[in-house]
């Protein structure tokens, strides 16, 4: 935190910028848990990673030229993937030949690695995307929210998260970006859910532009989400102070708006997917051996994991490199990391609803 607080001191706004880039590309991914709170999980089997017979073997389908942080399955069945940092697109996958299209540039880019374009939705067949890390915080005039997507090179903001999290600041942890760091979204009765990893909330969004807080948390770091049903599936990737390791999936009753504990056990989990049926998975970024919140995963740790009915998980594939997003078509995993690669895992669930 040193380094954070540092910043407030600077004067000079190419100094600020330049100390906010260095911040940031130290950061990663993990500096959306800025504060050492955190809450063991009691349970230590749940602790442990069980092997699976049936694991895959992952196979890289396609490298971006950049980063890359969120993806969707599109209408016409393709992977879309948003580039972050520079990028500023979204970019379409074909998910036999690897080949990579422009579907949409032009957007928001941001000084800092995972900012800009962080997510990629779809919705009556338009796409949407999630623009994070940007505005006068970070030196520019872009709009922290949601865009929708007009043409390969136009867009219109929906709405503007940012402004709503400006004026209606988080309580009961320490924060220091003003307007957070939205990290993914999903369809959701007409509108979105967002999740903020760095405010510890997660958003309902109209197309109208109407922001409201749908669900609160402690310091629990909320990254990626599902929606089955009337319930809501996070990933919460968890505390520094606990390496991560109090990382694990929840339930969100969209009623009750209750939080039931689901599965726990792999560290920086930062996505959950349901496959087919009610066959549920997850994504861990890695172990996490900093000592810093700005310290990322450790390189080749992550893993796709199952998501077990006795909270515990089944490793599906390992040694992934800091993956960041999770999308599932028939019976093959699609894995976007932060590096920039897409990998694939084929026959991923048993039966009676895989192989």
């Amino acid at each position: 935190m040193k380094l954070i607080k540092q910043l407030f001191f600077l004067k000079s706004p190419i100094k600020f910028r330049k100390a906010l880039y260095i911040l940031f590309a130290l950061a990663l991914f993990t500096i959306i848990a800025c504060s050492n709170e955190g809450v063991s999980i009691s349970s230590e089997a749940n602790l442990v990673l069980h092997k699976n017979a049936m694991s895959g073997t992952p196979q890289l389908l396609t490298s971006l030229s950049s980063g890359a942080m969120g993806s969707a399955i599109g209408p016409d069945g393709a992977l879309y993937v948003t580039q972050s940092g520079m990028g500023g697109s979204i970019l379409r996958i074909d998910k036999k030949t690897g080949d990579i299209t422009t579907s949409a540039s032009g957007l928001p880019t941001s000084v800092v690695p995972i900012g800009g374009v962080i997510d990629v939705a779809f919705m009556d067949e338009t796409a949407y995307a999630l623009v994070t890390l940007v505005g006068p915080f970070f030196g520019d005039e872009n709009i922290n929210g949601i865009y929708r997507i007009d043409g390969p090179d136009s867009y219109t903001v929906i709405a503007d998260i940012g402004e709503f999290a400006l004026a209606n600041p988080p309580s009961g942890f320490d924060f220091f970006i003003p307007m957070g760091l939205q990290y993914a979204f999903q369809p959701y009765r007409g509108g979105f859910l967002v999740t903020d990893g760095h405010h510890n909330r997660v958003y309902h969004v109209t197309l109208d532009g109407e922001v409201s807080e749908f669900k609160t948390f402690d310091n629990i770091v909320p990254t990626g989400l599902d929606v089955h049903g009337n319930t809501v599936y996070i990933t919460e990737a968890g505390t520094t102070d606990q390496a991560h390791e109090n990382s694990k999936v929840v339930s969100i009753d969209s009623k009750s708006l209750d939080v039931s504990n689901v599965a726990w056990g792999a560290p920086l989990m930062v996505d959950v997917e349901f496959n087919r049926g009610r066959t549920l998975f997850a994504i861990s970024q890695g172990s996490w051996a900093g000592v810093a919140a700005g310290d990322a995963a450790e390189p080749d740790t992550g893993a796709l994991v199952r998501v077990n009915e006795d909270g515990t998980l089944s490793t599906i594939a390992d040694g992934l490199d800091r993956p960041t997003s999770l999308e599932f078509v028939q019976n093959t995993a699609y894995i976007v990391t932060l590096t920039g690669e897409v990998w694939t895992v084929d026959n991923v669930a048993g039966p009676p609803f895989g192989m």
